[in-house]
This record gives structure tokens, C-alpha cells and sequence, in this order.
């Protein structure tokens, strides 16, 4: 007698894992532009923030995106989502050749409109990726496929401010002439990605049913949305993303207290915070075999904090730069673990509820915009405080928040 085999999923984490790193390197090279536009457009900090504004904006869309995976799958989601990115590179193209000579405001209008049409593909793209990559495998593994998944991510996180420095800047003026040609190349890289997939076979999931065949005897309520903890959890991502996406955000107006206003400077001292996060997850990949999610999470939020404190502590020296650049070390582990927490226990409705959490991002559209209005009224060292009242909140939902509504573990 045969037995049943599982399944090998090695090939679709493969796949998906790829994704992880497109979508990483979209994400950090859009907060990577905060810099160079500032520069290249005469902005104020508030209205460099739009940057941020315009692609996590897109994440609004993340409930209606996430029942649409549902009608279509995870492969039909991962096509059309490469699709649009792919469409929203060359839009940007060609959108900011055919206003070269206007004003920099009609200018940064295109640049904006169209990075926020390539923001939907990657709130698609992250809509298949993180339950997919749940998914693919044993549910107690999944923190640990997650947290492997986003160091992966990272990689693609430290090249993309180096890909800003040396293709886009080149050493010269910031101008609104050197985006066209280097995002010419990514829409065309990543329709090539989009092509190739249309060929490939993925394995079909149903959670559900891998779930009864895992042991798991669980009655399930008829909606995602009367799971309190994902709806906590996506406050658990609004707040993360003031923390992932803060730090950078606010590192050149760091740099400024200390006279340095070069976008090439600024942006080249990305490469290490985004360099720890991707330490960091290879790292927290292998202690989450050893070590429950919980405490990990709760370990990194209170090293974040001190690093953030000292750094406040030491603002007016190249320390304090450090210290703030290290936070992403701590950093690293908290998206995956946030989001793992969110995701448990809801078999057939982790599709939509991924929807949901990631509607969570927003918080980098909203909280950077608030700190670039702080950063203008009294100054960045203010504006970063704001951090603590995220970390504080994240602490709250790792020990208590996730815990609301499910049985206990």
C-alpha cells in the first residue's frame, strides 16, 4: 500500500522568495527617492514624505486586492501583480520625458501618480507573498519560512539605496533627467519576471483542508473580520511602519544637524541600515528554531527602543547616526512576527485576512507625512520621539493583543 507523500513545495518558495525580492527592493528604493527629491524638486521635508505618501497610499487597497487573490489564486494574484508593477516602471518613463521643461511640480505629480500605480502591483505582490509563503509547509514553521522569506527581502533592501547612488545620482545634481532610463530598465526586468511565471506550474492551496490534514479540529467563524487579532495586527503594521520606514525617512534631516546636505551621502548611509534588517533576519531565521516568536518580538522591540533613545541622546555626533542606523538590526525580525501573529489560526480566511494586515502599511503614507510636519515645526529630534508611542503599542499587541479571541497556546 502506497502512503500519501507531502507534497514538495521547494520550488514555490523559490518562486515566492524571488518575489520577496522584488518587492523589497521597489519598496526601499521609492523610500530611497526621499532624498534625491527633496533635492531635484526644491521640496520641504513635509512634502518629501509624499514620496511615501503616494506608494503606501496603495495599501488602502489591500482588502478589496486581497478578495480578489481569492477569486483568481496565488499564481493568477503574483501575474497580474508583476503586470502592473512592470506598467507602472514604464509609465514613469515615459510620463517624465514627456514633461521635462515644466515646472517641478507637474514633474513630482507624474513621478508621484505613477509610483503609486506601481505601489498596487506590489500591494498585490504582497498580498500573495506572505500567506503563500504560511502556507507552503507546516503551520509551526511558518514564522520560520516568513522570517527566511524577509531576509531575502533585506538583500534586495540593501542594494536598492546603492542602485539610487550609483545609477540614478551618479555623483552629479539630483535632476528629475535621471529617473526615466534606470526605471525604463526595471519595467521591462520585471515584465520579463511576469512572462516567465505565466509558464510556470505552482501548487494550488487550500487552507483549510491542509489544515484538517495537519490534525488541526478547529471551527472557524463565517468572516474574517470578527478575528479581533488581525484587526490588531494590521494597527501592529500601521505602527511597525512608522518604525521601518521612520529611520530612514528621518535620516537626512539627522544628517543636516550635522551640516551634511549631499542626497548621495544621505542616501549611501541607507545601505547599512537596511544592511542590519537583512543581517539581522537571517539571523532571527535561525533563533526562531529555538526561540517562540513572542519572546524574539519582544526582545527586538525593546533593543530598537534603547538604540533609538541613545541615538536621541547623541544627536548632535556621527554616534548618534549609528545608533540609529543599528535600530534596523532590531528591526528586522518585527514584520514577519507581527504578521505571523496576526495570521493564527484562520484556515480558510488567511487569504482575506492577509488583505486586511496589509492595509497595516498604510502607516508609512500617514505617520511619515506627521513626522515631516513635526521635523518642520520644532525639528527631527521631536519628530523622532514619535517612535516610542509605536514601539509601546507593538510591545502591547506581541504579549496581549494577539492573544485577544483565540485559544490559548
Amino acid at each position: 500500500m502506497v502512503q500519501n507523500q507531502k507534497p514538495n513545495y521547494t520550488f514555490a518558495l523559490i518562486v515566492v522568495f524571488i518575489v520577496c525580492f522584488l518587492i523589497g527592493f521597489v519598496t526601499t528604493m521609492n523610500n530611497s527617492m526621499i532624498s534625491f527629491c527633496s533635492h531635484a524638486f526644491k521640496l520641504s521635508a513635509q512634502q518629501g514624505q509624499y514620496v511615501n505618501s503616494a506608494f503606501y497610499g496603495a495599501y488602502l487597497l489591500s482588502i478589496p486586492l486581497a478578495f480578489l487573490m481569492s477569486k483568481i489564486g496565488y499564481k493568477g494574484t503574483l501575474i497580474l501583480g508583476l503586470a502592473v508593477v512592470a506598467i507602472g516602471f514604464v509609465v514613469n518613463s515615459f510620463g517624465i520625458k514627456s514633461v521635462l521643461g515644466q515646472s517641478t511640480d507637474t514633474i513630482y505629480s507624474v513621478f508621484l501618480a505613477s509610483m503609486c500605480l506601481v505601489a498596487i502591483g506590489v500591494v498585490m505582490l504582497q498580498n500573495v507573498a506572505n500567506p503563500y509563503v504560511m502556507v507552503l509547509g507546516s503551520p509551526e514553521k511558518g514564522a520560520f519560512r516568513m522570517t527566511l522569506s524577509q531576509a531575502l527581502n533585506s538583500v534586495a533592501t540593501t542594494v536598492a539605496p546603492l542602485f539610487i547612488t550609483y545609477v540614478i545620482i551618479k555623483g552629479q545634481t539630483p535632476a528629475p533627467e535621471a529617473v526615466p532610463s534606470p526605471f525604463l530598465f526595471l519595467g521591462i526586468f520585471t515584465a520579463i519576471i511576469c512572462l516567465i511565471l505565466v509558464f510556470l506550474k505552482l501548487p494550488k492551496i487550500d487552507e483549510g483542508k491542509q489544515a484538517e490534514e495537519a490534525g488541526e479540529s478547529r471551527t472557524y467563524k463565517d468572516s474574517v473580520f470578527k478575528y479581533t487579532h488581525v484587526w490588531l495586527g494590521a494597527l501592529g503594521i500601521f505602527m511597525y511602519m512608522g518604525l521601518e520606514i521612520g529611520v530612514p525617512s528621518m535620516l537626512p534631516y539627522r544628517l543636516k544637524l550635522l551640516g551634511v546636505e549631499d542626497a548621495g551621502v544621505a542616501t549611501s548611509f541607507l545601505t547599512y541600515y537596511w544592511g542590519g534588517m537583512m543581517v539581522g533576519r537571517f539571523i532571527g531565521a535561525g533563533i526562531l528554531t529555538k526561540f517562540k516568536p513572542r519572546n524574539l518580538l519582544t526582545g527586538c522591540l525593546i533593543g530598537g527602543a534603547v538604540c533609538i533613545a541613545a541615538s536621541l541622546a547623541f544627536s548632535t555626533s556621527y554616534i548618534g547616526i549609528w545608533l540609529m542606523l543599528a535600530a534596523g538590526l532590531f528591526h528586522s525580525v518585527m514584520w514577519p512576527l507581527i504578521f505571523n501573529l496576526g495570521l493564527q489560526q484562520l484556515g480558510p480566511h488567511t487569504k482575506a485576512a492577509t488583505g486586511v494586515i496589509n492595509t497595516g502599511v498604510i502607516g508609512a503614507a500617514l505617520l511619515t507625512p506627521i513626522m515631516g510636519k513635526v521635523v518642520d515645526a520644532t525639528g527631527v529630534i521631536i519628530a523622532m520621539c514619535l517612535m516610542f508611542v509605536y514601539y509601546a503599542y507593538i510591545i502591547w499587541f506581541c504579549n496581549k493583543g494577539s492573544k485577544i479571541g483565540l485559544e490559548e497556546e
